[in-house]
C-alpha cells in the first residue's frame, strides 16, 4: 500500500516523498488507518519494521500547530531511541510546523526545560527524565491527546514498569494510546487491559533476520588499515552500487572525502545534512550517478533503494539489530548481494553476538593486496577502452586527431603509446594520495564480568531505582552502548562468555590470521 493512499495531509505526504518513501511497511499499512480513526492500538513487530512512522504519521496528522500545548507524548527506553524518534518525527512534521522535543538522562535538564518552555507539540523522552520533569512541573500532560509507548518490552526489561504506570496515570483518560512491543509478556498485556480502551491488536510476523541472497563476510583488520583495505577491496570487487556504513557523522564525512580523493564517485548522508542536499544525493545514487553512498544508521533508516550490490560495514554497528538493517539494503528482489564487515581484533566478540542473532556465520575474507587492486583497475581500464572503440560517436572524433596521431605513431611504438594511455587512466598504487581517517576507539568487549553484566544483576543496576539513577546521572556513553548491545543480542551469546571459549568451527589458520581465502564461488 502506498502512503498517498492513506488519509494524510499534503504537508505530511510532501515530507514522506522527500524522504524517498513510497510503499508502507506491513506495520505501517495496518496501524496507520486504525490510529487515524482514533483507536487504541497494540502493535507487535520487531525493531526496524517502521514503527516510528506507524505511530508518528497519524500522531502528526492530529497535531494542531496553532495550539502551543503538548499534545502527544512518546515514551522510549533509551536516549538513543528517543533522539532517533524525535529526529524522524521532526522530519515528517517539518512542513506542517510541528515542534518536537526530546528529553533524556545524561544531558542538562535545565537546557531541556528551556527547550520545553520555548514550545513543543510532541515530547519524546525516557521514563526517568520524564518523571523528573513532571515532578519539577516543567512538563504538563493535561492536554495530551496521544500517548505512545515505544519498545514497551525493553522498558519492562530495564525495570521501568512503575515509572511508566506513574506517567500514564498523569495523562488524561480521554487520550488515544498506541503501544509497540517486539514481544508480549504478561506485564505488557496488563498495561493494555488497565490503560487502553478496547485496543486493536496488530501483529507482524517476525521475518527471517537475514536472507540467503546476501553473502556475509568479515575482514579482521587494524583500525589504522581499514580505509586502504576497504578501497582495495572495492577496486577488486567493482561494486555496481554500494553503501558504506560509518558509526558517526564525522566518520561519514571523512570517508566520503577519502573515497573522492581515491577516485570513487561517493557522497555521504547523515543527520546534519541539509534536506535539499540529502534529496539530491539520494537521487544521484538511485540514478547511478554515484557509485558509493556513505551513511550513518539513522540516516539510512527506511531508504527505498534498489540495486545495491554491496554493503560495507566500515564500523561494526553498535547493536546487532542494526547489522540486520544494514545488510538488508542488498540482496533484494531476487538478486544476490554481498556484505563485508571490517572488524578490529578486539571487536571480534561483537561478531559472535551478531552471528548469534542472525543464526548465520560470516565467512572470513582475505584482504585484497595492492597488486590485486592495481590489476583489477587495469582490467577496468582495458574494458572501458574496448567499449569506447565500439562506440561510433567516439570513433567519429578520431579523424580530428589523425595528423597528430600519425606523427606519434612514427615516433613511438604501439606498445609505448598503449602503456602511456593506461598510465593516464589507472593510478599507480605507489603514488596513491594519502587519506587520513581519524581513529575511533573500537567498541569495547569483555567476555566475562564487567560492562556487559552477566550473573546476578545483569549489569543494569538494582531494579527500578538503579535505572532511574542511571537515567538521571551523567554517564559514559560507551557504557550505555555496551549494555544496549548486549541486551539486544540473543541470550545464547552468554555461551561465549567465560575463559577459554573460542569462536566455533574456526580453522587454525583463521584463528591465527583472522581470515580465510576469498573465493566468490564459495557460497
Amino acid at each position: 500500500m502506498k502512503f498517498n493512499e492513506f488519509n494524510l495531509s499534503a504537508e505530511l505526504l510532501a515530507e514522506i516523498e522527500k524522504a524517498g518513501f513510497v510503499e508502507a511497511s506491513p506495520i505501517q499499512e495496518q496501524t496507520i488507518p486504525l490510529a487515524l480513526e482514533g483507536k487504541d492500538v497494540i502493535g507487535q513487530a520487531q525493531t526496524g519494521t517502521g514503527k516510528t512512522a506507524a505511530f508518528g504519521l497519524p500522531t502528526l496528522e492530529k497535531i494542531d500547530v496553532d495550539n502551543t500545548v503538548i499534545q502527544a507524548l512518546v515514551i522510549a527506553p533509551t536516549r538513543e531511541l528517543a533522539v532517533q524518534s524525535q529526529e524522524e518525527l521532526f522530519r515528517f512534521g517539518r512542513s506542517k510546523g510541528v515542534k518536537v522535543r526530546s528529553v533524556y538522562g545524561g544531558s542538562s535538564i535545565e537546557k531541556q526545560i528551556k527547550a520545553l518552555k520555548s514550545g513543543a507539540h510532541i515530547v519524546v523522552g525516557t521514563p526517568g527524565r520524564l518523571l523528573d520533569l513532571i515532578k519539577r512541573k516543567a512538563l504538563k500532560l493535561n492536554h495530551i491527546e496521544t500517548l505512545i509507548l515505544d519498545e514497551a518490552d525493553e522498558m519492562l526489561n530495564m525495570g521501568f514498569l512503575e515509572d511508566i504506570e506513574a506517567i500514564i496515570s498523569r495523562v488524561p483518560e480521554t487520550r488515544q494510546t498506541l503501544l509497540f512491543s517486539a514481544t508480549m509478556p504478561e506485564a505488557i498485556k496488563r498495561i493494555g487491559v488497565q490503560f487502553m480502551k478496547e485496543p486493536e491488536h496488530v501483529k507482524i510476523a517476525a521475518k527471517e533476520l537475514t536472507t540467503d541472497l546476501v553473502d556475509q563476510y568479515y575482514i579482521r583488520v587494524k583500525e589504522g588499515e581499514k580505509f586502504d583495505t576497504m578501497t582495495r577491496l572495492m577496486d577488486v570487487e567493482q561494486p555496481e552500487l554500494a553503501i558504506v556504513f560509518g558509526r558517526t557523522k564525522r566518520r561519514v564525512d571523512e570517508l566520503t572525502r577519502g573515497l573522492k580523493i581515491r577516485g570513487f564517485r561517493a557522497e555521504g548522508i547523515h543527520g546534519d545534512l541539509d534536506q535539499n542536499k540529502r534529496l539530491r544525493v539520494l537521487r544521484d545514487f538511485k540514478n547511478g550517478n554515484l557509485d558509493v553512498l556513505v551513511a550513518t544508521d539513522v540516516a539510512a533508516r527506511g531508504l527505498d533503494i534498489s540495486g545495491v550490490t554491496h554493503v560495507y560495514n566500515y564500523d561494526i554497528p553498535q547493536d546487532p539489530e542494526s547489522y540486520v538493517h544494514r545488510i538488508g539494503r542488498t540482496g533484494r528482489a531476487g538478486k544476490t548481494g554481498q556484505s563485508i564487515t571490517f572488524v578490529s581484533p578486539n571487536e571480534m566478540g561483537y561478531l559472535q553476538i551478531i552471528e548469534n542473532l542472525t543464526k548465520k556465520r560470516m565467512k572470513g575474507m582475505k584482504p585484497a593486496t595492492a597488486a590485486e587492486a592495481f590489476q583489477a583497475k587495469k582490467q577496468v581500464a582495458l574494458k572501458k577502452i574496448e567499449r569506447d572503440f565500439e562506440d561510433e560517436k567516439i570513433r567519429s572524433n578520431f579523424e580530428k586527431f589523425g595528423k597528430d596521431a600519425r606523427k606519434l605513431a612514427t615516433e613511438f611504438t604501439p606498445e609505448e603509446l598503449a602503456m602511456y594511455i593506461l598510465s593516464l587512466t589507472v593510478q599507480d598504487p605507489d603514488s596513491l594520495p594519502e587519506v587520513e581517517i581519524a581513529r575511533e576507539k573500537p567498541l569495547p568487549f569483555k567476555p566475562s564480568g564487567g560492562g556487559f553484566g552477566g550473573k546476578g544483576k545483569g549489569g543494569r543496576g538494582n531494579g527500578r531505582r538503579g535505572d532511574q539513577r542511571r537515567d538521571r546521572n551523567r554517564r559514559d556513553d560507551r557504557e550505555g552502548r555496551r549494555r544496549d548491545f548486549k541486551r539486544k543480542s540473543n541470550k545464547n551469546s552468554r555461551d561465549f562468555e567465560g575463559k577459554g571459549n573460542k569462536r566455533p568451527h574456526r580453522t587454525s589458520n583463521e584463528k591465527k590470521n583472522g581470515f580465510v581465502i576469498r573465493n566468490k564461488g564459495d557460497k
